[in-house]
Parts: C-alpha cells; sequence; structure tokens
C-alpha cells in the first residue's frame, strides 16, 4: 500500500482526501503546517507527498525548495485555479505535477497513480533500455540513476522519465503528445505548460556541452529532440 502525506492546513479538504484516497487504496497521513511538513516529507516514510502553496509557518513554495536539497520524493502542488504563476514557480523548483483547487478526487487519484507507476517503470529490472548512455549522459533504470559525465544529476521523477525518452530517440523528433502520454500519462492540454516547465528543468541540470550548444533543443510547435554531435 503506497503510503501518502498530505500538507495542507485545510482541515476538512485533508479529511475528504483521506477518505476518498483510502477507499482508493492508498495509506494517507496529514499534516497541517509547512515545517511539520516539510520534517514528515524528509522522514523517508512517504512515496509521494501533496502540497499546498499556502501554508502557515513555511509556505508550500519553501517547503519544496529545502525537499529538493536532499530529497527526489514525488511531490504534487495544489494551486490556486487561474493562477498560473503558482504553477509555474512550483514546477520550476521541482513538482512532479500540479492541480488547482478545488479538484476533482478522481483526478487526483489518477494522477498519483501516474507518478507512482513511473517510479516503478523507472527501476524496473526487465526493461531491455536498463542501462542508456548517450554523449557522456547515462541513464540506469534499475537503479534509478541518472548522471552526466559522471556527475549525479538529481532528477525528480518526471525529469528522469523525460530524460530516458529522449535518450531512446536521440536523434530524433520527439513529439510533444508522446512525450506527455508517455510520461505524464495523460493528452497534452492546449494549455498545459508543465512539460515544457519539466524540459526547462531538465536542460538547466544537464547544462551546455563543453562547445556550447544545447543538448535538448525545442521543434517549435512539434515536439523535443535530445541532439547528437
Amino acid at each position: 500500500m503506497n503510503k501518502i502525506l498530505i500538507i495542507d492546513d485545510d482541515e476538512e479538504l485533508c479529511e475528504l482526501v483521506s477518505e476518498y484516497l483510502g477507499v482508493e487504496g492508498f495509506e494517507v497521513e496529514c499534516v497541517n503546517d509547512g515545517e511539520s511538513g516539510l520534517k514528515s516529507a524528509l522522514s523517508g516514510e512517504y512515496d509521494m507527498a501533496i502540497l499546498d502553496v499556502m501554508l502557515p509557518k513555511m509556505n508550500g513554495f519553501d517547503v519544496l525548495r529545502n525537499l529538493r536539497e536532499s530529497s527526489a520524493l514525488p511531490v504534487i502542488m495544489l494551486t490556486a485555479r487561474g493562477d498560473d504563476m503558482e504553477r509555474i514557480v512550483g514546477l520550476e523548483i521541482g513538482a512532479d505535477d500540479y492541480l488547482p483547487k478545488p479538484f476533482n478526487p478522481r483526478e487526483l487519484a489518477a494522477r498519483l497513480r501516474a507518478i507512482l507507476r513511473r517510479a516503478v517503470s523507472d527501476t524496473d529490472d526487465g526493461d531491455p533500455d536498463d542501462r542508456i548512455e548517450v554523449d557522456g549522459v547515462q541513464v540506469v533504470s534499475s537503479a534509478r540513476t541518472a548522471t552526466c559525465e559522471g556527475t549525479d544529476l538529481n532528477l525528480t521523477s518526471v525529469e528522469f522519465g523525460l530524460l530516458r525518452a529522449l535518450l531512446r530517440e536521440a536523434g530524433r523528433i520527439v513529439k510533444k503528445e508522446d512525450l506527455s502520454e508517455r510520461v505524464l500519462e495523460r493528452k497534452l492540454s492546449p494549455y498545459d505548460r508543465s512539460l515544457d516547465m519539466h524540459i526547462s528543468n531538465l536542460r538547466k541540470k544537464l547544462g551546455v556541452r563543453p562547445d556550447g550548444s544545447d543538448r535538448i533543443k525545442t521543434i517549435r510547435s512539434v515536439g523535443y529532440i535530445y541532439t547528437l554531435v
């Protein structure tokens, strides 16, 4: 049974979501402030965290920043509906996904399962492409490690999935629609910028080649390509 941590000061919402996720087969625990949430998230006891932006003692962005210094725990952020800046900031600092409030609990459960499935598939020993290496960048699915010139990239689960998908198709364009369905496990929405933000974060972590060229290039209105030298 996957153990989920909810960090939200809305106790009524926590109770409702806990009841729903419990019926769906998840074990859920709730904390109601940012400081306690960060401590719990760093404990290593949970498979995923659901994190609100507006929290007492420490806001959700600061919780996530501190968490990402030492943990790749998957995180879904809860943002205000219509507040694109909250979503962008959350994704920039390492959220795996986001949901605007109010949300459908069924949608939340679907997002949780998609991220958890991805974490399992990333470490599947039966993967014929367990180890992929291109241009000094290496991904090992069974160990869930990603390095560039021997340096750990410290990727989130989404970034790991995107890098693996792009490396498998190195030198070929991968459509946004295909990446969204393969990595995020949902159809690409016209107004969903999450894929772009995850790619942007991945680019920053990879850095440029010694000659200054980008490893990942955007093909406008089509998708992305991991370039070959």
